[in-house]
């Protein structure tokens, strides 16, 4: 049983971080992202390019040069999924 509790924190880990670009105007510097995250420096560098292999975000530059963190349109996707898995969760008391 411990595995399903492990895979479901990591799922809200990653809706964590979704959610939180999303809540700053889709819109977000990495260091910030990584302080709203709270996660470790590495846990957030593991789950960060993890998102970004699997195109749930994407970086992009300002004409100073300064990084974003955006989501992609799977990202949006990846909230719209997780509302719904979670409610179903939470109406089955799992």
């Amino acid at each position: 049983m411990g595995k399903v509790e492990r895979k479901r924190e990591r799922l809200e880990i990653i809706y964590d971080i979704i959610k939180i670009i999303n809540d700053n105007h889709n819109s977000i510097r990495p260091t910030r992202l990584l302080r709203q995250s709270n996660l470790s420096s590495k846990s957030f560098s593991d789950y960060f390019n993890e998102l970004r292999e699997k195109e749930l975000i994407k970086e992009i530059y300002d004409k100073k040069g300064r990084k974003y963190i955006t989501l992609t349109d799977n990202g949006f996707k990846y909230l719209e999924k997780y509302a719904v898995i979670k409610g179903f969760v939470d109406e089955f008391n799992l």
